[in-house]
């Protein structure tokens, strides 16, 4: 009896107030449009595209040396910082809005109109934002392992925001905004393999070519100063790269799961394919290798990610070693200084990836021959690679000509990570 003198008030409120809460509930809920487990996994796939950036700065830590290690991370860690502002400011705006087929306009500048009932297909507009943001964050990261250890942060900082802004943010725009004119063109790019690697890599390529090779002796150059490092930035960059590749199809599906697969299996085969390449080569099979070949399966398969099957996956992996391996070889020969080989890795991977996407496509792109496909992809490349050259050739002799790119010789002989930023990577006492 006394239960039910207290549970009757309850249930007169509870019966009372529930038509609020119902109608809170309703305020509260964006849009029946979107899916939780679409942006569920979208959130935690732009969690796995960020966790690569400090995999990328311990990547490549490992392999400068040890005067120079705390700079060459912080170059990954910068392009943090800038980029999240330039990508809020107008980068987003750039990439995707308006109707123009070569750059967006200032329509979501700010994120300007965008609030909780924005949608992109299934996701909200703000996951889709921090998503492709964090592509935006991490390519320019991956040029600085062209031009590292003899960079003032500076003049990185001036390049990387301006070349995102008249490179990055249009080469996006053609490649997956709705009006692009690749995309209309139906060339196929998942996940960024001309977007993200190929004009990364020849930006870079670029940079170093007008600031010139490091000082020192050759045979210093190349000494790693931490390989542990190194092997486990290639572990991490793999971990992420699930959501890079996954996660571009923007949803939860057979697709994903596809994706996702290939991304394991392109980078074993090609891990597998460098090191034999590298035995035959030097009678060694080394940690540095492995860690090269599995970055170069992840770029090939890349653009390729949401269009080939397993097969496909295995001969991609497998056939980028060779040529990453021929590429890193000849920079000796044509006598440019591509630090850490972002050039020969992810400029050579990108686009070689990029033109078997169209050989190895399950499926073409609607009303496409193999013949057209192939010549779509060709031509992404050839522009991308051309337009990101040129622009970033110019970009970087302004800057060498002005504030100036490259560090004063006393000073990188000395070592960057003392003289920009007061600090030693290592102190063992």
């Amino acid at each position: 009896m006394k239960i039910q003198l207290v549970l009757r008030p309850l249930l007169v409120c509870i019966l009372f107030l529930l038509p609020g809460f119902l109608a809170a509930e309703a305020e509260l809920t964006p849009s029946s449009t979107i899916d939780k487990s679409d942006t569920t996994w979208m959130l935690v796939s732009s969690s796995f595209v960020f966790f690569m950036i400090p995999g990328l700065a311990l990547f490549y830590g490992g392999i400068v040396r040890s005067k120079n290690v705390l700079s060459t991370m912080m170059h990954s860690f910068i392009a943090i910082i800038v980029m999240t502002l330039q990508w809020t400011i107008v980068g987003y705006s750039f990439a995707f809005s308006g109707d123009n087929p070569y750059v967006g306009n200032f329509d979501l500048a700010f994120l300007n109109g965008i609030d909780l009932d924005s949608v992109k297909g299934t996701i909200p507009t703000y996951v889709h934002f921090l998503f492709q943001g964090m592509f935006a964050l991490i390519t320019p990261a991956l040029i600085s392992g062209a031009i590292a250890e003899r960079i003032k942060l500076s003049a990185y900082i001036v390049f990387i925001l301006v070349w995102s802004t008249l490179v990055y943010d249009p080469v996006a725009h053609w490649v997956w905004s709705d009006s692009g004119w690749l995309l209309q063109m139906n060339a196929l790019d998942f996940a960024g393999g001309t977007v993200v690697h190929l004009i990364s890599g020849i930006a870079g390529l670029a940079a170093a070519i007008v600031i010139g090779k490091r000082k020192g002796d050759p045979g210093l150059l190349t000494h790693p100063n931490n390989m542990t490092y190194t092997l486990l930035g290639s572990g991490l960059l793999w971990f992420g790269w699930f959501g890079f590749n996954a996660g571009s199809g923007l949803s939860v599906n057979g697709l994903a799961a596809r994706a996702f697969s290939v991304t394991l299996i392109a980078p074993a085969a090609a891990g597998a394919s460098w090191l034999l390449i590298e035995w035959l080569h030097t009678k060694k099979a080394t940690a540095l290798g492995a860690a090269s070949g599995i970055v170069a399966g992840l770029v090939v398969i890349t653009p390729a990610s949401g269009y080939v099957g397993i097969q496909g996956a295995l001969i991609m992996g497998f056939l980028v070693s060779p040529i990453c391996y021929m590429a890193i070889l000849l920079k000796g020969k044509l006598n440019y200084d591509d630090t850490l080989d972002a050039f020969g890795i992810h400029g050579v991977g990108g686009a070689f990836g990029a033109i078997l996407t169209g050989i190895f496509a399950l499926e073409l792109a609607e009303g496409m021959t193999l013949g057209n496909q192939v010549n779509a992809q060709v031509i992404s490349v050839v522009a991308t690679g051309i337009y990101s050259f040129v622009v970033s050739y110019i970009l970087a002799l302004i800057i060498e000509k002005t504030i100036g790119f490259r560090i004063e010789e006393d000073k990188e002989i000395t070592g960057l990570d003392q003289e920009i930023h007061g600090e030693k990577g290592y102190d063992i006492r």
